[in-house]
């Protein structure tokens, strides 16, 4: 369960960051912060992935979110 939130903060992390790095293009500014979060948001997946027995597949990750979604629900 623990590299199911590791993976899903980060795929959370990412897609945040994205915009942000698209706006700071668009305004002509150097997207610094969108850049540090993306660096952050790898390492929070290749974390959770290395450390998962046996990794996660595409088809692992909605339910890694489903899981992640639940238990903060309960």
């Amino acid at each position: 369960m623990a590299t199911d939130i590791f993976l899903v903060t980060g795929l959370l992390i990412a897609v945040f960051a994205i915009p942000a790095a698209v706006g700071a293009f668009v305004d002509g500014r150097a997207p610094r912060a969108s850049a540090i979060l993306l660096v952050l948001a790898g390492g929070l997946v290749l974390y959770a992935m290395d450390r998962k027995p046996g990794g996660y597949t595409l088809r692992d990750i909605p339910y890694a979110v489903l899981r992640v979604a639940a238990e903060i629900i309960r």
